[in-house]
């Protein structure tokens, strides 16, 4: 993922601020937080990956996809492509 470099960075500050979320989760169960506070840090941190998800997916369309002729790519392949990456996301 050659695209990813230039956004190296930003993208592993996400990283680390979904890890961090994470380990808020783990504390708030071994400290047995009420439900709605485990809840709301679940569905913060989805939305975090969600959001990681969709930069990297982003860049990867424009970078290899959606120029497919221009990287001497197959329009064929890059439509296969994408379809194989929104099917492993609704996994």
């Amino acid at each position: 993922m050659g695209h990813t470099v230039k956004d190296k960075q930003k993208l592993l500050n996400r990283v680390r601020r979904i890890r961090g979320q994470l380990d808020a989760i783990e504390r708030a169960l071994e400290e047995e937080k009420g439900c709605m506070d485990v809840l709301q840090q679940i569905t913060g941190c989805r939305g975090a990956m969600n959001g990681l998800l969709a930069v990297v997916l982003e860049d990867h369309i424009r970078t290899h996809l959606v120029d497919a002729d221009a990287h001497d790519g197959n329009q064929e392949d890059a439509k296969e492509q994408l379809i194989n990456v929104v099917h492993s996301y609704f996994k």
